[in-house]
């Protein structure tokens, strides 16, 4: 079929109609047979990288994954944000508002190698996305805005990085831009992130003259040229030259400096390359060979001593294929990355389950990260966390919202599968519940000897998601109350794709409360309610979710004596609930008490402290920073473990209104970017707020305000702040910490809350 000047290619489908159109920018994704080619293609291990994008929002971190796909093959036409093309982002949300909210994976090839990668969100109200990413991927590319280093949200997922010890590569972004400065983000990755960087490029030119980068470990020049003006510049060629005497003598000596810094820093991190270095080579640095330099630098690497950095601009399409050789040659592949659990099943599959989606059609997808064995599709497979049986129908490759079916999948790989109707985020899924017991008989052997016993399955079950407590919450209704059950069914849907989201119903009012992790996450919630499911909800007052302490220490007794048919159920309770500084409830039973207890007691007493440990004395929000300690206990024979837990219980209560109410406020730090000559307005605006100013720092030709304000006071900021600004302003909001409320406001609210205010 012919358009214009343009050929289609028969057989190749519409990114965005998912038909034929004609507009050229559409046709994007590869045919179905190549895409199918490609998918069936299993390599070794070693040539697997699984790897996550990440970055602070304003990056142009989907940009440079756009570039990523197209310069691998994936893609026919470059993806752009603006115009809402892009593969990564394919909710409708992403592509109207510019912005990545939830973590796609997509599976292409480099060279040699197999990389499947997660595109990951820059937004702190979908921190967890990161998380479960960051849990199953071996490696990470952070992307940076070259002319404003190291953000407040790039901080965030880094901290997230470093937890789960994945080993990093950092691409310095918009060298295109007029305040770019290699200098300054070194800079700030030093200071902000503690980390060590290992300058690979320096840049070729500045601003719009930026025009390539000259690689370190070969003294090579890649520069990528302008086409004509009727021939689009994809970037896909570029030419790569030696240095030499013709060179500019300020670029020589800029290279000659750097290289000579690069091979001291690697050698003081790795002992290998310093011995190599002393023994053949001197203080004559230009004969070191790049191939031992860049093995060196590998090694550095994976041990998480240095972070290697490249430079260069995606939106002007320069700097990416040496990114994704940078991937291939730095970062880990799957089995080089020690899983202590995983040795334990051998060759028997063990997968993790990180990430669910709702499919009308097929049902819930989950995505499994397989560590060992080959998973197959009409197998059987054990879900250790819910002890079930489930059968995988199909199995697929990932490709953003395509997916090709595949006939199986080895250990390293991300698969997606359907047929797992029980299994959520955080799932173990192993072979039978045999292999289970014989690696928990494998790892008990090793580690003391001793035989199997009861509860043997959880020391082989892989650590799931750390997920963070909501801070918004809001009511939400339904148009009528006909469409109660399918409201129902969509949030049960969502809160499955969404572990942060969570959804309560008021036991007073029997409200239906939505709770989330900023206005953005609730408001995306709303919107996917309306589109994907067809109901046009209601949503109430925001409202933030503020914590509970106590203010002293108090002991109290509480006895419950009551008679259900023909038993009598009597149980005394004595205890002391105390003020803690952290942000944890304990409990404990005292030295005598404790070993008098059977464990059935012990759980009923525990269960008992844990409920009211939910709803604070003041206001009904959960405790934090209580400690319970059970000082005597005393039960009549014949009393069921259901009324010792109300008994502890209503003990508890009891001693939490005696100890004396405290709230809680979430407080949020605050970082606003923003012309020198508007920050007076900002400063102004902030001082209403109770916001604490922490720090005024300069970037180029802006002031970076750091300040810290509670989550109450921010509701509307984006829009006041655009106003006070004239929209030269961006902000970063995250939270910090839980702060006591001063009297006076702890009063306001307690008075709002009942309706006084």
């Amino acid at each position: 079929m012919i358009w214009g000047r343009y050929v289609l290619t028969a057989g190749l489908q519409c990114c965005r109609c998912r038909v034929s159109c004609h507009v050229r920018r559409h046709y994007r994704i590869l045919p179905d047979d190549v895409k199918s080619l490609r998918a069936v293609v299993n390599p070794d291990v070693s040539k697997i990288r699984n790897i996550g994008i990440m970055a602070h929002i304003d990056a142009g971190k989907t940009t440079t994954t756009e570039r990523m796909l197209y310069y691998s093959g994936y893609t026919r036409a470059l993806g752009d944000v603006d115009d809402g093309d892009t593969v990564t982002d394919f909710m409708a949300q992403e592509r109207e508002r510019g912005i990545t909210i939830q973590s796609a994976a997509v599976t292409f090839e480099w060279k040699t190698h197999r990389i499947n990668l997660i595109d990951t969100p820059g937004h702190v109200d979908f921190t967890l996305e990161v998380e479960r990413a960051l849990r199953v991927l071996d490696g990470a590319v952070a992307v940076f805005d070259a002319s404003a280093g190291v953000e407040a949200q790039t901080l965030t997922v880094w901290r997230q990085a470093e937890k789960h010890h994945v080993p990093c590569v950092c691409f310095l972004n918009k060298m295109d831009k007029p305040a770019a400065s290699l200098s300054f983000s070194i800079e700030s990755i030093k200071k902000k992130l503690k980390a060590n960087p290992v300058l690979l490029q320096i840049p070729v030119g500045s601003g719009k003259d930026f025009s390539g980068v000259v690689d370190l470990l070969t003294n090579q020049k890649l520069i990528w040229k302008h086409k004509t003006m009727r021939d689009e510049e994809d970037g896909r060629t570029f030419e790569i030259t030696p240095l030499d005497e013709s060179e500019e003598p300020e670029l020589l000596q800029e290279v000659s400096e750097a290289r000579t810094a690069l091979i001291e820093q690697v050698a003081d991190l790795d002992d290998e390359f310093a011995d190599l270095l002393l023994t053949d080579f001197g203080e004559n640095f230009d004969e070191v060979p790049s191939i031992k330099l860049q093995e060196a630098v590998r090694r550095v690497t994976l041990a998480r001593k240095g972070v290697p950095v490249l430079c260069g601009s995606s939106l002007r399409n320069k700097g990416v294929q040496p990114l994704l050789d940078a991937i291939t040659a730095y970062l880990p592949a799957p089995n080089e990355r020690h899983h202590d659990l995983v040795r334990w099943y051998k060759d028997d599959l063990c997968a993790l389950a990180f990430k669910v989606l709702h499919d009308k059609q097929r049902g819930p997808l989950v995505f499994l990260r397989i560590y060992s064995g080959t998973l197959k599709p009409q197998s059987a497979v054990h879900n250790i966390n819910r002890n079930s049986v489930e059968r995988i129908s199909r199995l697929m490759v990932p490709f953003a919202d395509q997916n090709v079916e595949i006939s199986s999948m080895t250990a390293g790989n991300i698969a997606l599968t359907v047929g797992l109707k029980q299994t959520v985020t955080g799932d173990t899924i192993v072979s039978s519940k045999s292999s289970a017991a014989a690696a928990a008989a494998r790892r008990a052997h090793n580690d003391s000897g001793t035989g199997a016993k009861r509860g043997e399955h959880a020391s082989v079950v892989l650590s799931g998601v750390e997920v963070p407590e909501p801070v918004f919450f809001c009511t939400i209704e339904p148009p009528t109350m006909a469409k109660q059950a399918d409201l129902e069914n969509a949030l049960n849907n969502l809160q499955r794709e969404d572990p942060s989201l969570k959804v309560r119903v008021d036991p007073d009012s029997g409200q239906t409360i939505l709770c989330g992790m900023g206005e953005l996450h609730i408001e995306i919630i709303h919107d996917r309610i309306r589109r994907e499911y067809g109901i046009e909800t209601h949503l109430g007052p925001l409202q933030v979710a503020y914590r509970e302490s106590i203010l002293h220490e108090v002991s109290t007794t509480e006895t419950l004596d009551r008679t259900i048919g023909e038993r009598r159920h009597v149980v005394t309770v004595e205890l002391a609930v105390t003020p803690l500084d952290s942000s944890s409830c304990e409990f404990a039973f005292t030295e005598e008490l404790g070993p008098k207890l059977s464990a059935e007691i012990k759980e009923a007493v525990e269960n008992g402290v844990q409920s009211a440990y939910l709803q604070g004395p003041l206001l009904g929000y959960p405790l934090q920073g209580v400690s319970a300690l059970i000082q005597s206990f005393h039960m009549e024979p014949g009393t069921s473990p259901a009324m010792v837990s109300a008994c502890v219980s209503r003990c508890v209560h009891k001693a939490l209104r005696l100890a004396g109410g405290q709230v809680l406020e979430p407080v949020m730090s605050l970082e606003v970017t923003v012309e020198e000559e508007r920050l007076s307005s900002v400063l102004g605006d902030l001082a209403q707020r109770r916001g604490t100013v922490r720090d005024i720092q300069s970037r180029h030709d802006d002031k970076v305000l750091l300040a810290t304000v509670p989550l109450a006071e921010m509701m509307g900021y984006s829009t006041i702040l655009r106003t006070v600004t004239s929209g030269n302003a961006t902000f970063t909001l995250e939270l910090d910490t839980y702060e006591a409320m001063n009297p006076q406001d702890q009063n306001t609210l307690l008075k709002r809350v009942s309706g006084l205010l």
